[in-house]
């Protein structure tokens, strides 16, 4: 069975579901906000690869590259928020974080 283009597409279109699903439904546990992000921009890098490669065109491919760079200091400044909050607070609950409200 050869994969097409719409195989990938309903991938990604399942993925960014889950992860807009899991950003709305759980509002409590910043981890969980944090993973919902990046399967939401995982399922854009895959929308990009997916029509670069049917279009034969590298530059999609490059530009998932930039998407990586950016979600992986996502991940490292969002972790280190959640370290700090969960030494100073003794949680990670997001309703329990009042104090950033300016």
């Amino acid at each position: 069975m050869e994969l097409s283009l719409a195989h990938y597409l309903v991938l990604a279109a399942i993925l960014f579901v889950i992860g807009v699903f899991g950003f709305f439904v759980n509002r409590r546990n910043l981890i969980i906000l944090l993973m919902s992000v990046e399967l939401i921009l995982l399922s854009a890098n895959i929308n990009f690869v997916a029509f670069s490669s049917w279009f034969g065109d590298i530059s999609g491919q490059v530009f998932v590259f930039f998407i990586l760079t950016v979600a992986a200091a996502e991940a490292a400044i969002g972790l280190a928020i959640l370290v700090l909050l969960f030494r100073n607070l003794n949680t990670i609950n997001v309703e329990e974080l009042d104090q950033l409200k300016g």
